[in-house]
């Protein structure tokens, strides 16, 4: 008897040619095991969505019934009616509609202008300090409120008149000048210190000091309420 030898080299391809071929055997195993596992999603989501779909198309059957109960040829045949007698109201509609859009079209530029105007503004009055100062007046507004009852700002309403008549008085020229001429003397100048009654005296006959003193006492008459003082009469 003959016996058959395999070669070595024989032997290895036959090796590496089995190899491959169990490799493409796991390969198919694989890919049918992906192919059954995404059968069974496909039938899961089937039968998950079969309620939603049966009732979906009950409501789907039972509005179109309604609609077949409207939709009748005596009810579409007045609508047609309706339309043909209001073409020229739907074109009139239309046409407004147009120019509105071209209205709103044209004023988009004007409205991102005026925007832009609106930041710069409020940009510069932030940068001034305007918000600051309005919520500084906003405390002082919170004081007057704490500080005034609610008869407090009713007095004040029922004289309101006579006060802004005296703020009127108040800030006439002569006024405010006299005001600001007290105030720059007192600050500004200083009495001797040698102050005698001789020299008081001598300060009377001035024409100045005379004027100011009728006015005090004009000044002082009237504020005890009797009435115009008489007239001073200087020298």
């Amino acid at each position: 008897m003959s016996t058959t030898t395999i070669a070595p080299a024989s032997f290895e391809d036959l090796n590496r040619k089995l190899d491959v071929l169990t490799a493409q055997m796991e390969a198919i195993a694989n890919e049918a095991v992906v192919q059954r596992q995404r059968r069974e999603a496909w039938v899961e989501l089937l039968e998950d969505l079969r309620p939603i779909t049966t009732q979906a198309f009950e409501m789907a059957v039972e509005q179109l019934d309604q609609v077949d109960e409207y939709a009748n040829l005596d009810n579409l045949g007045h609508l047609a009616k309706r339309l043909l007698r209001n073409t020229k109201n739907l074109e009139a509609m239309l046409d407004q509609l147009e120019s509105m859009m071209e209205l709103v079209r044209d004023a988009a530029p004007i409205g991102r202008s005026a925007v832009t105007s609106l930041m710069q503004k409020l940009e510069e009055f932030d940068r001034k300090g305007y918000f600051e100062f309005a919520q500084e007046a906003l405390g002082i507004f919170d004081e007057i409120v704490d500080s005034f009852t609610k008869e407090d700002v009713r007095a004040l309403g029922e004289n309101i008149g006579l006060i802004l008549q005296t703020v009127k008085e108040m800030t006439q020229p002569e006024i405010m000048g006299m005001v600001r001429r007290t105030a720059s003397n007192v600050r500004e100048q200083e009495p001797p210190e040698d102050i005698t009654l001789w020299n008081l005296l001598k300060q009377m006959r001035d024409p100045a000091v005379k004027r100011g003193l009728a006015k005090a006492l004009m000044t002082l008459r009237s504020i005890s309420g009797e009435g115009a003082p008489e007239t001073v009469q200087s020298e």
